[in-house]
Order: structure tokens, then C-alpha cells, then sequence
């Protein structure tokens, strides 16, 4: 487990105690070498076979309590008195230590034996191998299993814990003497050694485990040149950033495909490239370019700040240097278009901000109503504004006008975004959801109270409040509310922008209907102003959904560069105000979304409701080349006109069975009558 899982996991309340006392450790060392060596050497020549196997194990015998393993494997433990119970001449004493984000309760007669206990109790939840990789070697393995984001407590399979008891499989110890088991054994016991199977493979084996290893470790430029010789990478920039850090863009043209990576050095940033290359071309990604749990993607400082600064001064301009009514904002969300990543040619796309959902009295069966107004959920809707308008280009006859589209035709029919253009989403705060409740700031102090609920329902799919703000898991197993039942009171339910901004990252921003026309569309990155941990959010929102299973072609998992701010600007103290403001370029001035209504302040549609997308849709539909074959008539009913692109339908399906098998949850859908209306002109 990585040290950053600690860090963001760490309890800020432990602080108010002591680690352990250095003279506990001493004596425990000093009780330790006293202890007689359960071998003496000339005992039948026992003790060199053991000396023997010890070698080839590299494992100590030297008993020691648990605190003192604990200590050796996370240095640096706080331990808590919780609390003192009993008559006073037979107290009872409970101490907490937190390990991996998990608490761990003991309890005894005195305060040693109950921290003791703690410690045994968080031993017992490791795997009982020197390190993760080894633990998947020996049970045969050849990645690392799926995550577990719900566990509460080391409630795991019986196969990565055996107590302290040695492995029966006497396979793994086929090089050596039969009759060294039993000793061997015995040693175990004597020795309280933390591992279960010894890292032992017989030859073949091995020569199997270094094969794969060595295919696996494969760098991406060598297996794309395997699969496409004569490659030629071009530096498109060099820049030298604070401190004389220089940042290089290499960019590779394969199959008339251009394909860009950055990094600090030219072999760093032809790497990206290729593994660029061999993901979207061949669905290739190579195991060690894969992020960890521990280990994300970040943008260059500079550029983050860049994109944070741009949409600053966007909405700055569009307020009237802020002191419209419409400035004021809890949460401010941009979406930035870039080619390659030269900040020089960025423009701000759409803007938007807001924190609240519609009430369910207000939900409407004609698609005159924004169910959802944060921020996030808005720049995405602006954002598919911005895309009918670049569609809508090519239906002119001009050749200037599809020149100036981002767009480009296919042969084979639709449309695909040219090469080398980036989008980047910039928002003020963590995406409400798994994303916000994790972040280092909002995680509770209280060691007994809710933390164990925090840590149980980590990665669960959550809903927002209606006509509130904070989200919950989701508790209910139907899939889709009921029309009836949210008009006799029931709260509409909503799903949070950390679960959506996940859905994103497999089916694209472009939703339902333009998936007839373009190719999935993916974000580049995202930028937080606050409350965020990259690595989580890197957790949330791509590895949650690692086994997704094989997706079609021009669909992906897809991996976004994280970062946040160097200097975010202060939130807005007071409530989150009642409306939601969205601006696409091109327009002249922001439009206002009654949140709670979902229409604009004067009572009519949004630019951004379904039955106007349903409208540009059916103008486009039969005049521009599809994706998809045509069969029959255009659909007249907007949920009907969804179900043409069969593909983002049955990737959507895989996605929703990829979330129940990972046990996080049902994705719970809106009434199906909302999507049940007609095409009216």
C-alpha cells in the first residue's frame, strides 16, 4: 500500500497522541536477543539445512511482538486512547491505531496489552507478504486483482490470509530435502514469520514468470515499432520551465494518425506517444504504463495554472469584472480547447457554474427542464451545444466553413475530431460524490464516529440531494424511479458528478444522440482549484472501472492527466445561490437556469434542455453522414432516437454490469416518461 493512501487517509485526531514510546521498543528489542536460538549449532547437523534454507529465504527468525513488527512494517503509527471502562480495581482499556485508512481496536487490562492487541489485530489485515507482487506471484496471479473499495474491515478471501501458519503446498519446496519440512515448519511457529507460501518457484516456473515479465516490461516505443517500422517522432516544443526544468512535446504520425506525449526528457515524451499510438490504434496498454492506485497522470504545473487562469478571466469578462448578480458562485467549472498542448492556441469552449438539482415537483415529461445544475453536469451540456454547433458547420456548402469545424469526414460515413486537439475541464472544487468525501480536507476527526462508514462506502456510486447539496451512497436496488412515485413525493434521485464524470471516461462526453454522428469524444485532463487528492481522484474516476471488460472500437478506458492549482482563489463565503449561469462560445452573454426549476428565470427552455438538443439532432439527421446505418424513417420520440446508436447503448449496459460486480452499487436512472416525447417543431 502506498505511502500516499496513508497520507490521505491519516486521521488529523491521532496527532493528539504519542507514538510509541522508544523504550517500549527497546525492551522489546532487548527481550528478543535474550531469547535462546532454537537451534544450537552441532544439533545433528540440523541447524546448517536450516541455515541453508534461511539463505535462500532471507527471512529473520527473531520473534517479536507485534508492536514491533507493526512498527518495522509503517513506521511512524499513532496510537489512540478511546477509552477506560470497568470497576477501577479491573479497568479495561481500548486503544485505536489506524492503518491503510482502517481503524483498529484492542483492548486489555492495561494500556500496553491493549495497544498490543490493536497492533495484532492490524497485522493480521496485511497480506502476508513481503510486498503485493509477490503475494500475486505466489497465488498465481499474473496482475494485480481488482480493487476492493467497500471494505469496512480485512473481511477478505481466505487465500491472502493464513493466520501465521505455513503453506501445506510442499510443491514450492520440491528443490529441497523432504525431511527439512517439519523443521522448517517448527521454525515457523517459533519465529511468528508474516508470510504464508515462500517465494519459491521451481525452474519452470520461473522461466514461465520471466517471460511474461519481460513482455510485459516491453517500452511502447519498441513494441509500436514492432508493429508499425519506420516510425519518425518529431519535437514539436521545448520548454524550460521554473528552475531550468525543461518539458518537451514529441509527437509520431501512424496510420495517418497523429499522436502526441509529453514529459521532462525526449525519451519520456516519445514513450507517451507510442503507448498513445498502441492504446487507440491496436487497444494496447502495456501493464507498467498503467496507473497504480497509488500512482496517477499530472499535467505540467504551468499549463494547470494556465487553464485555471483562462477560465478565470473568461468569466471575469462575462460578469463585468464580477459585479454582475450572476458573479457570485460556489463552484465555477470551464471547459478548455487546446491543440497539442501549446497554451498559445487555447480557447475557453463553455463556462458554467452551480451546485444544485431540480425538485421533483418541477420534472418534466416534454425535455423543457435541466434535471441537473452543477457545475460540472452544466459545462458538459454547454459543452454538447458547442458540438452541435461544429457539426452544423459542415451542412454548409462552403469549404471554408468545414475547414473551420473540428470536425472532420469520414469515408466510411461520420465524423471524427481532428487530429491533436485537446479539451481540458477545469473545475473550483472536487466533483461532488466519492471524489469530494475523500479529499484530505473533509474527512471527519472523530476516530469513532463515522470513519468506518467513510472507509465502507469508498468508491460506492452515490446520489445527490435533491434540492440540497452533499450526496449518499445509493441504497436502493431498482434501476429507474418511477414517474408516479416522484410526483406523490419521492426524492428525485441523481447521480453524483464524481460517478458521472467516471461514466464520461468510457462513453464520452457526446452523449446518446450524437454518437449517430461522432466518434466518443474524451477529456484530456481535469483541474481542481480545491479540496482534491489527485490520487484519489485518479482511483474514482478511471480505476473503478479497470474491468470494464474489452469495449469496442473507437471506445476506451479513457485516462485522464490530473493536477490542481498553484493559487486558487478564495471560495465565495454565504449559501450557494439558487441559480446556474452556462455560456458557449459564440454566444454573446451567460444564460441563467433556475436550479430548481431547470428552466431559465423567465419561465422558459434552456439552450441546454434535451427537447432543444432532440431539435438540432433531427436537422442533422438525414443531411449528414451517420456512424450508423440508416433504417427507415427518422424517430419522432427522443428516447426511441437514443436507441440508434446500438453501440454507446450496449457500452453503457457493460459499464452499469462492470459498477454492480465491483460492488458499488446500482446506477439509478430517471423516470423513463421523461424521455417519452415527441418531436415538435
Amino acid at each position: 500500500t502506498s505511502s500516499a493512501e496513508v497520507k490521505e487517509n491519516r486521521n488529523i485526531g491521532n496527532l493528539e497522541d504519542h507514538p510509541i514510546a522508544s523504550t517500549d521498543r527497546a525492551r522489546g528489542g532487548t527481550t528478543s536477543s535474550k531469547r535462546k536460538r532454537p537451534l544450537e549449532e552441532g544439533n545433528n547437523g540440523h541447524f546448517c539445512k536450516l541455515q541453508l534454507i534461511w539463505k535462500k529465504v532471507s527471512w529473520s527468525v527473531t520473534p517479536k511482538n507485534a508492536l514491533v513488527q507493526l512498527h518495522e512494517l509503517k513506521p511512524g503509527l499513532q496510537y489512540k486512547m478511546v477509552s477506560q471502562t470497568g470497576p477501577v480495581h479491573a479497568p479495561v482499556f481500548a486503544v485505536a491505531v489506524e492503518v491503510n485508512g482502517l481503524t483498529f481496536e484492542g483492548t486489555g487490562p492495561t494500556k500496553k496489552k491493549a495497544k498490543m492487541r490493536a497492533a495484532e489485530l492490524a497485522l493480521k489485515s496485511f497480506v502476508q507478504f513481503p510486498n503485493a507482487c509477490q503475494a500475486h506471484l505466489a497465488m498465481g496471479n499474473c496482475i494485480s486483482p481488482s480493487t476492493d473499495f467497500t471494505s469496512d474491515q480485512a473481511d477478505f478471501p481466505d487465500t491472502l490470509f493464513k493466520e501465521f501458519e505455513p503453506s501445506t503446498h510442499s510443491q514450492d519446496f520440491s528443490v529441497y530435502n523432504p525431511v527439512n519440512n517439519e523443521l522448517l515448519s517448527t521454525t515457523y511457529r517459533r519465529g511468528r514469520l508474516l508470510c504464508h507460501t515462500l517465494d519459491l518457484v521451481g525452474p519452470a516456473k520461473a522461466g514461465k514468470h520471466r517471460a511474461a515479465k519481460a513482455e510485459s516490461e516491453k517500452n511502447p516505443v519498441v513494441l509500436l515499432n514492432e508493429l508499425r517500422s519506420g516510425l519518425r517522432y518529431v519535437c514539436l516544443s521545448e520548454t524550460v520551465e521554473k528552475q531550468h526544468i525543461k518539458s518537451f512535446v514529441m509527437a509520431v504520425r501512424v496510420d495517418g494518425r497523429t499522436f502526441e506525449g509529453s514529459g521532462r526528457s525526449k525519451k519520456l515524451a516519445k514513450g507517451q506517444a507510442a503507448q498513445a499510438a498502441l492504446q487507440a490504434l491496436f487497444n494496447i496498454r502495456l501493464p507498467s504504463h498503467i496507473p497504480s492506485r497509488s500512482k496517477c497522470h499530472h499535467l505540467p504545473q504551468d499549463f494547470a495554472d494556465s487553464v485555471y487562469q483562462m477560465v478565470a478571466q473568461k468569466f471575469q469578462e462575462l460578469t463585468d469584472n464580477f459585479t454582475s448578480m450572476h458573479a457570485r458562485h460556489k463552484t465555477l467549472a470551464g471547459i478548455v480547447m487546446t491543440k497539442g498542448l501549446d497554451i498559445r492556441q487555447a480557447q475557453v469552449v463553455v463556462l458554467s457554474s452551480g451546485t444544485k438539482c431540480i425538485n421533483g415537483e418541477y420534472i418534466n415529461d416534454q425535455g423543457l427542464a435541466v434535471n441537473d445544475c452543477h457545475a460540472e453536469i452544466v459545462a458538459r451540456r454547454a459543452f454538447v451545444h458547442f458540438l452541435y454547433s461544429q457539426l452544423e458547420l459542415h451542412l454548409s456548402k462552403r469549404r471554408e466553413d468545414w475547414e473551420r469545424s473540428i470536425f472532420v469526414r469520414l469515408k466510411e460515413g461520420g465524423f471524427r475530431l481532428r487530429e491533436n486537439i485537446l479539451f481540458h475541464l477545469y473545475v473550483s472544487t472536487s466533483p461532488c460524490g466519492d471524489a469530494r468525501l475523500n479529499s484530505p480536507y473533509e474527512i471527519t476527526t472523530d476516530l469513532n464516529s463515522s470513519k468506518h462508514i467513510v472507509r465502507k462506502y469508498r468508491g460506492h456510486l452515490r446520489t445527490k440531494i435533491e434540492s440540497g447539496e452533499g450526496t449518499i451512497p445509493v441504497r436502493c436496488h431498482n434501476a429507474a424511479q418511477t414517474w408516479d412515485g416522484v410526483l406523490l413525493g419521492e426524492q428525485l434521485i441523481t447521480m453524483s458528478c464524481t460517478d458521472k464524470i467516471a461514466r464520461w471516461n468510457i462513453l464520452g462526453l457526446q452523449g446518446a444522440l450524437l454518437s449517430s454522428f461522432i466518434e466518443p469524444l474524451y477529456l484530456h485532463s481535469i483541474v481542481v482549484g480545491s479540496l482534491y487528492h489527485t490520487g484519489h481522484l485518479s482511483r474514482v474516476m478511471s480505476h473503478r472501472i479497470e474491468d470494464v471488460g474489452q469495449l469496442p472500437a473507437s471506445y476506451r478506458r479513457n485516462q485522464l492527466l490530473l493536477s490542481g492549482v498553484s493559487h486558487a482563489g478564495a471560495r465565495q463565503p454565504g449559501k450557494s445561490p439558487g441559480f446556474s449561469v452556462n455560456w458557449v462560445l459564440g454566444s454573446a452573454e451567460l444564460e441563467v437556469i433556475n436550479a430548481t426549476t431547470g428552466k431559465r428565470s423567465c419561465g422558459g427552455p434552456s439552450r441546454l434542455c434535451k427537447h432543444m438538443f432532440f431539435t438540432r439532432w433531427a436537422k442533422l439527421h438525414g443531411k449528414l453522414s451517420t456512424r450508423v446505418p440508416s433504417h427507415g424513417e427518422m424517430p419522432s420520440v427522443y428516447s426511441e432516437a437514443k436507441l440508434v446508436a446500438q453501440t454507446y447503448q450496449s457500452v453503457k449496459q457493460q459499464l452499469f454490469k462492470a459498477f454492480q460486480k465491483a460492488g458499488l452499487g446500482t446506477w439509478v436512472k430517471k423516470p423513463p416518461e421523461q424521455d417519452q416525447f415527441l418531436l415538435t417543431v
